[in-house]
């Protein structure tokens, strides 16, 4: 049975290795994320060996175009780059909403399914759309939803139209996204 230490060991490789620079702090500053998909089999293994990944992330060499899968969120976080943990972050974020969608939960606005970053993160990739209702201007919908999130009390009014919001625009956004991302049920 592997060590935590061999494990690292195989990961500082592996990257030094697809790398152009011949150390580590150097080396992880050449990866980008591409790409991620949700095991739920948990059969997959990281290229460090670790096995039961849930998270199979795709990342990119940005100088030799080199590519490691699948790499788990554990092993990037080894990597101590802030970007790379928020933007972890922010995908499997979408993965439990994705859950949430499917399981026909009640989607509110609330810290279990939402945080600033991911309302962002919506936001950059399009997911609000233009409609009569926001005079055809996605960034109020996201400037209300922002707000709405980091109010206290919310009206019934409001409420109502954040829902509408999170169902018609975030939704379905959520699902096209994660379109065939996910392995398992």
């Amino acid at each position: 049975m592997p060590t935590r230490n061999s494990y690292y060991e195989k990961l500082i490789s592996e990257i030094i290795d697809n790398s152009e620079a011949n150390t580590w702090d150097s080396a992880v500053i050449e990866w980008k994320i591409v790409d991620v998909e949700e095991d739920e089999y948990l059969k997959e293994s990281c290229v460090c060996g670790k096995e039961n990944l849930r998270y199979l992330y795709t990342i990119q060499n940005v100088f030799n175009n080199k590519i490691l899968y699948p790499i788990g969120s554990s092993c990037i976080k080894k990597f101590e780059r802030e970007d790379l943990n928020a933007e972890i972050n922010v995908k499997e974020q979408m993965f439990k909403l994705l859950h949430a969608v499917e399981e026909n939960a009640f989607l509110e606005l609330s810290s279990e399914f939402f945080s600033r970053k991911l309302l962002l993160y919506l936001y950059e990739q399009g997911a609000f759309k233009a409609t009569r209702y926001n005079n055809f201007n996605p960034h109020e919908d996201y400037q209300f939803i922002l707000d709405m999130f980091n109010k206290r009390k919310v009206s019934d009014r409001q409420n109502r139209k954040a829902v509408a919001i999170i169902l018609n625009s975030i939704k379905p956004f959520v699902q096209e996204q994660l379109k065939g991302k996910v392995r398992g049920c």
